[in-house]
């Protein structure tokens, strides 16, 4: 009767742990979808910015932006303490890149990046954020040394590269609904 009631909560147990495996690689999966949802962004909106001060260094093509700057292109809105965006000026003004450092946050619906520097390469539709990243859904995180974001091809990705706070490993939580 006991070894019985063993083998039925041992499976009972491990048909728990092979469901909560599954809800966590549901959940992991849909942070890693949302984060491509910030990839289905239109890269050619145009972009609005501001800041505490700005300063056109006209020879170097870019403006050099401090001080609570914030830069939005149609939904995506990003935040940080100094951002230098490089243009070019053959014929019509283009950006080329946007690099912001100082406790960087990209935000698009409810879904919200941190990390130490971030660049927006314009050219290549690719948005890389390093430096202790925190990806952040609802009670949802993910936390990294770099994401990157192919605005193209609408892949996303998180490594433990540069991630002291987690080791160099990519870690996270996530909330398992209610049943």
């Amino acid at each position: 009767m006991i070894p019985r009631l063993i083998r039925q909560h041992s499976r009972l147990a491990a048909r728990s742990g092979m469901v909560g495996f599954a809800l966590a690689a549901c959940t992991l999966t849909g942070i890693q979808l949302h984060a491509q949802a910030i990839a289905a962004h239109n890269s050619n909106a145009p972009v609005d910015y501001a800041a505490n001060r700005i300063e056109l260094q006209d020879r170097q093509n870019r403006v050099v932006l401090s001080g609570n700057v914030v830069i939005e292109q149609a939904d995506l809105r990003m935040t940080s303490a100094s951002t230098i965006v490089d243009y070019s000026d053959a014929g019509s003004l283009s950006i080329q890149r946007i690099s912001a450092t100082g406790g960087v946050t990209v935000t698009r619906g409810n879904e919200s990046a941190r990390g130490n520097v971030a660049v927006y390469d314009f050219n290549r539709r690719v948005i890389t954020m390093t430096g202790n990243v925190r990806l952040k859904r609802g009670s949802d995180t993910l936390n990294g040394g770099r994401l990157t974001i192919d605005l193209r091809t609408g892949l996303s990705s998180v490594d433990g590269a540069g991630g002291s706070d987690n080791g160099g490993r990519v870690t996270g939580s996530f909330s398992v609904p209610d049943n």
